[in-house]
């Protein structure tokens, strides 16, 4: 999965990372033999797969196909720096912190778009306000995706777990629903806006369920 190589487009980012690859990147800083670069690349092998087949439903919208491509291989890269064993990482921060440090990471490697795409993917974006009245160990900013791309990628990742045990496993809408219920109506209201979207296809049962709880 080749990052973009359009010399047209003038994004500045393009040529920083015109001569590699995501895989070459992430190797950086994970062994191709840890157990963390295991779940992280089957995991972003997957949100990857996912996010192209929503961007191939919404081609009116014009998403940057490359664009979603590398930046959802790199989504995740900041989790060998948080604190969870069971991914084989073992950083000092805690596992939520992952987006913002994945954010720092690229920012150093002069990849600030993409870098915005970690920080924002986290459940279905993290406002100010949910940091601040939760005192999440956060940097206290918005933390919610913005532009097509980052929605696309944002809402992709929600259909995939890296526990062990459901890896490979697609989620089903309802279960997904399941897990954001708890953080709030407006949450889950965001994830139902996007199954509208981006044309998500789900049962019939499932979009009874997502009509009558919005």
């Amino acid at each position: 999965m080749p990052f973009m190589k359009n010399k047209i487009q003038p994004d500045k980012n393009v040529t920083l990372i015109s001569i590699m690859e995501p895989l070459e990147l992430i190797e950086k800083y994970y062994p191709k033999d840890s157990k963390a670069y295991h779940f992280l690349i089957k995991h972003s092998e997957l949100v990857t797969q996912k996010a192209l087949q929503i961007a191939a439903r919404v081609m009116d919208m014009n998403p940057d196909i490359a664009f979603i491509r590398s930046a959802s291989m790199l989504h995740d890269i900041g989790i060998f720096l948080t604190d969870d064993p069971r991914l084989g990482c073992f950083g000092d921060k805690p596992y939520l912190a992952h987006g913002y440090l994945g954010r720092e990471l690229l920012e150093k490697e002069g990849l600030e778009k993409y870098a915005l795409v970690c920080e924002r993917h986290v459940g279905v974006g993290i406002s100010l306000d949910d940091i601040v009245k939760n005192k999440l160990p956060l940097p206290q900013r918005d933390m919610l995706p913005i532009t097509l791309e980052e929605k696309i990628i944002c809402f992709a990742d929600k259909f995939y777990s890296k526990a062990k045990h459901s890896l490979l496993s697609e989620k089903t809408v309802p279960q997904i629903r399941g897990e954001i219920a708890p953080y709030g109506p407006e949450k889950l209201n965001q994830f139902d806006e996007w199954l509208v979207l981006f044309k998500e296809p789900c049962s019939e049962a499932s979009a009874s369920a997502s009509v009558a709880d919005s």
